[in-house]
């Protein structure tokens, strides 16, 4: 008997695992291949992103080690994997370390040439060369048998770097068996629930595109080829009857086929008959096409929450030329940012600031532009990926990088538009903007400032930075020194838990709005703008960690949905949405007052979803206009309005 170690890592830590879909892949190919079945006992490691290294080495090998060592590897993981490989040879010098994964892919010579404890790389999609080489192990033929096996490097007899061709692309998707439907990954813990944050599934691969920031899967520029609509449809029953509450996509450019709409409606037949999934999310098809409009119209009419994206990822020609963006359409936003956001849809941008060819100037004017329309913008750093355009020709945009201590990221320090000072300087900007804008800690406020009080998007964030700067409070200044140089998604999402879970931080921004901003809004516009804010905090998700009472004026009741967070009734001096709906609407009349009581609705378990701005919106706290007592305690006034966007 073979014994296998299938290795995988999230990129966070997070408090529910991340489904470890690879590793699943590769376990239901070994399962499902007769001649292997009963030769092969595979198991899956998966660790949450923010394991010690020591940890994770005590885990695997508190028992026998497997024969072989196989870790799906990327850039947070791959030094850790490494050291992995190192004490794995220790007890196990005569086995076998695999490394597959998109960041080794075609990196083979380097990765064995950096880690000697790493045996073989696998090149490209996996599942049938990993698949043959457990083969050529089971015949004891190694490591001579693998210079006929298709897509992989190895270390041959003398430790030289052996390449064998590429491998084909899969055609037909449907060879490679289901995760989910052979049970190759357990969906629930020891109590019955489902295990993982949200369930990752593919229904496509492959990416048409060839952007020179990229290398989607290895699969760029290619064909995209579909996994079958009975085989997603039995997936998706599957997820409904372990109520999955949110699936998530790996897809590039979803809302590109005739098959996606198929799978849309497979979707909410699933929803309809289980109750479940009750979220999608995605990365959605570059062009919008009249087929991305009637798959949106289809999620929202069934009640399916989505977050649909603009992913732009600047603003600048010259930027966008060098991304081999410029031609796309893509770049015309404006009309689909208008149109959702008419359809009442969550909708965000991404941004990657440190491009060739951007500019401190050109990416902030582009930024405050494309916040006119959409507020909530992701920023990405620029990070120098493996196989891409840009790694390749370096040189050519001036590129200067430093690799990651713990992981193995270029991280962009210099290009040929900005110097190493500018791009310092706006890595401060991009955290302190991921961490209001992208994540949404403030969500109502932006708008009003950008028409009432002039401030820009881009202009607000700095100034509560700098009112940070200045505050003499000791949580704050802690908060403050570790502001990491790179504003990379780990550090972002351990500063928004503290800002959540800080009660300075937070009294701070109250305090910045009220003694900045405030004064700002003409004079008749002030009480509402010192309301706005409050209506904002009312309206976060709420931030609780397991065991933890329900925040001071909140309590836990039933909803459609299931449990929530309610909150007592809060008394305002306007009516709050109605004033956001008519300034969205271009009315920016000064409001009058108009006494309306709020409550505020939020979905329960936010602090597990916390990190990921997709799923988190979804536990934004929703304002209920409630009727008020008449003044003798009699019938209600009547009240027309209702709680407005967002």
């Amino acid at each position: 008997m073979l014994t296998v170690g299938l290795v995988q890592q999230g990129a966070w830590d997070t408090p529910l695992e991340s489904m470890p879909l690879a590793a699943g892949y590769l376990r239901a190919t070994l399962a499902g291949d007769p001649d292997l079945r009963g030769e092969v006992d595979v198991r899956i490691h998966n660790f949450r992103g923010g394991v010690p290294l020591i940890r994770m080495a005590a885990t695997l090998f508190a028992g026998p080690p497997p024969d072989v060592l196989a870790c799906s590897v990327l850039g947070w993981n791959y030094r850790s994997f490494g050291a992995l490989a190192e004490t794995y040879k220790q007890l196990r010098p005569d086995g076998c370390v695999v490394f597959g994964g998109n960041h080794v892919a075609h990196q083979g010579h380097r990765v064995l040439r950096e880690h000697p404890a790493v045996d073989v790389v696998v090149d490209g999609e996996g599942e049938v060369t990993f698949r043959e080489l457990v083969r050529v192990l089971l015949e004891q033929a190694y490591p001579e048998g693998l210079s006929r096996v298709a897509g992989l490097t190895y270390r041959g007899p003398d430790g030289a770097a052996i390449s064998t061709p590429d491998r084909e692309r899969l055609t037909d998707l449907d060879v490679i068996p289901s995760p989910f439907l052979t049970g190759a990954l357990p969906m629930t813990d020891g109590a019955g629930r489902f295990r993982y944050d949200v369930a990752l599934m593919e229904t496509n691969r492959g990416c048409p595109y060839k952007c020179a920031f990229c290398y989607w899967g290895g699969a760029v520029g290619q064909r995209v080829r579909s996994f079958s609509r009975e085989r997603l449809a039995a997936e998706l029953d599957c997820f409904g009857f372990h109520q999955v509450p949110t699936v998530v996509l790996c897809d590039a450019n979803f809302g590109l086929l005739a098959a996606d709409e198929e799978f849309v409606e497979d979707l909410i037949r699933t929803r309809e008959r289980r109750g479940y999934p009750r979220a999608v999310e995605t990365s959605w098809a570059k062009n919008k096409s009249d087929r991305f409009h009637r798959i949106v119209r289809e999620l929202r009419r069934h009640d399916l929450q989505s977050s649909f994206t603009l992913a732009l990822q600047s603003l600048s020609d010259a930027a966008l030329t060098g991304m081999r963006r410029r031609n796309m359409r893509v770049n015309e936003w404006e009309n689909l940012a208008d149109w959702l956001v008419q359809e009442g849809l969550d909708c965000y941008a991404e941004l990657i600031w440190g491009a060739p060819g951007e500019t401190v100037q050109s990416f902030l004017a582009g930024y405050d532009r494309l916040a006119t329309r959409v507020s909530r913008i992701a920023v990405y750093p620029m990070l120098l990926l493996p196989n891409t355009t840009y790694a390749a020709q370096r040189e050519r945009y001036g590129l200067l990088t430093v690799r990651g201590e713990r992981d193995d990221f270029e991280y962009v320090l210099a290009t040929d538009g900005a110097d190493l000072g500018a791009h310092l300087a706006m890595q401060r900007f991009i955290y302190f903007a991921r961490l209001l804008g992208e994540h949404q800690f403030l969500r109502h406020v932006w708008a009003p400032a950008r028409l009432l009080a002039g401030v820009r998007q881009s202009e607000l964030i700095r100034s509560l930075a700098a009112w940070w700067e200045a505050v003499d409070d000791a949580e704050v200044r802690a908060f403050l020194r570790d502001v990491p140089t790179v504003a990379e998604s780990a550090a972002v999402s351990a500063g928004l838990r503290r800002l959540y879970a800080t009660p300075a931080l937070e009294r701070a921004v109250g305090d910045w709005w009220s003694a900045t901003v405030v004064p700002r809004f003409p004079p008749a516009w002030r009480a509402f703008a010192a309301e706005l804010y409050e209506f904002d905090r009312l309206s976060r998700p709420r931030y609780v960690l397991p065991g933890e009472p329900p925040p001071a004026g909140w309590t836990v009741r039933s909803t459609g949905d299931g449990p929530g967070y309610v909150s007592a009734p809060v008394a305002f001096g306007h009516d709050v949405p109605a004033v956001l709906a008519a300034l969205h609407r271009g009315d920016v009349g000064p409001p009058a007052p108009r006494r309306t009581v709020l409550r505020f609705e939020a979905a329960v378990g936010f602090h597990a979803q916390c990190d990921n701005h997709e799923t988190a919106t979804h536990f934004v706290a929703r304002p209920r206009v409630l009727p008020e007592r008449g003044p003798d305690g009699g019938r209600p006034v009547p009240h027309t309005t209702t709680a407005g966007p967002g």
